[in-house]
């Protein structure tokens, strides 16, 4: 009855087994995964959001495939003013509901069924459904650890073959915090030109480098066709406005693929009106919000590493910027088995590098956007019972 693109495990695994449990025995857990910022106490300009929303002209009704124009000029003005980047048009801005259906759109662009696509490793474990669902085969490629995380080029060559399609960087990489060099750019291009292959740039991250510097967006890359993902979610901590793009750039495969890509936008036409009205205002948010968060990441950081001085067993592993950092600790038990372990008898939320594909055992995750009283604790709790085994 039901397609092969959907036979998933579908069984809990142990960590959502034991969350059940806790939360059937009424436990209060401190969530150190948290990464959704409109729950983690922050203020936000409700007033300015809600009346930007409020807009008479959002009752009428003019599709646009690529999204209404004042809404691609928002986010052009977005990357003048926030990234200096002058050559990003509107006109190679196209509007999706989220970065997860720019991922979408992109793979049917791109890949005919059962061709593949390079995935970084360890990442985002949401790749795998998506690429199910576009029936694209996903080919990983390491981000090897060496006083920071670099991409493995030599293992990037490798996993290329005829039905490679395309390469997914995450910049900076979900969970290791890490951006991609400028020594990488210039290999990067020539490895895409060589094997005639488009760049799918993930940036939801790119703004909350935890040095404070900024880091280079790939929306201007001149020298290999390149999709740039980004969306209100993180730029502006506002996930439940729906509102992400993906901008094309590089050489004259651009024009095809804008028009190839309007027509995949024109038959979903997922976005609604009143958020694209609202969207200079929304993305104007970001100036609100991103301190608070770079804040509150760098306050948390600060007190995990305070705490991991005094720790006999644990190590955090460097990073540049995003909202997650990923502790090293000693192999006993699988991560996972771990996981539970913690969350059984610390009560804390945390999660197993399997999640994110790490090569092998002995990294955790931790999220920090969580409130800094509450993340204090649960660090404690966690170096506590990991140095006490």
């Amino acid at each position: 009855m039901f397609s092969k693109r959907t036979n998933w495990k579908l069984t809990p695994n142990a960590l959502t087994l034991a969350q059940r449990e806790m939360a059937a025995a009424g436990r209060e857990v401190l969530d150190l995964t948290a990464s959704n910022p409109t729950r983690v106490g922050l203020n936000y300009d409700s007033e300015a959001i809600t009346k930007s929303l409020a807009q008479t002209a959002g009752l009428d009704y003019e599709p646009q495939p690529k999204g209404m124009l004042v809404a691609r000029e928002s986010i052009s003005d977005y990357y003048r003013e926030q990234h200096n980047e002058f050559s990003v048009s509107p006109e190679n801005i196209i509007l999706t509901s989220s970065t997860s259906e720019a991922y979408f759109h992109l793979f049917h662009l791109l890949c005919n069924p059962d061709d593949t696509v390079l995935v970084p490793k360890p990442s985002y474990p949401l790749f795998d459904f998506l690429a199910d669902l576009a029936d694209v085969k996903l080919v990983p490629y390491p981000l090897i650890y060496d006083h920071g995380w670099q991409i493995d080029f030599v293992s990037l060559y490798n996993a290329v073959d005829h039905r490679t399609r395309a390469v997914v960087l995450v910049h900076p990489n979900n969970p290791t915090g890490s951006y991609v060099h400028e020594n990488e750019l210039r290999p990067l291009n020539a490895f895409c030109r060589e094997y005639d292959l488009a760049l799918i740039v993930d940036e939801v991250f790119l703004d909350y480098a935890h040095d404070g510097a900024s880091r280079p967006t790939f929306a201007a890359n001149p020298d290999a066709l390149t999709f740039t993902l980004s969306g209100l979610s993180k730029v502006s901590g506002l996930p439940q406005m729906k509102l992400a793009w993906i901008v094309s750039s590089g050489p004259e495969e651009q024009v095809a693929a804008m028009d190839r890509l309007e027509i995949v936008a024109d038959t979903f036409l997922s976005l609604n009106t009143p958020v694209q009205l609202a969207s200079p205002v929304l993305l104007n948010q970001r100036k609100n919000i991103q301190p608070v968060l770079l804040d509150r990441l760098r306050a948390n950081l600060e007190e995990l590493d305070r705490q991991l001085l005094h720790s006999s067993s644990c190590k955090r592993l460097e990073m540049e910027g995003g909202w997650y950092a990923v502790l090293r600790v000693p192999v006993t038990q699988s991560d996972e088995e771990l996981a539970v372990k913690i969350l059984r008898g610390c009560s804390v939320l945390v999660h197993p590098g399997h999640f994110y594909d790490f090569p092998q055992d002995g990294y955790l995750v931790l999220g920090l956007i969580t409130a800094i009283d509450q993340f204090r604790e649960g660090v404690r709790r966690i170096l506590q019972l990991v140095d006490s085994d």
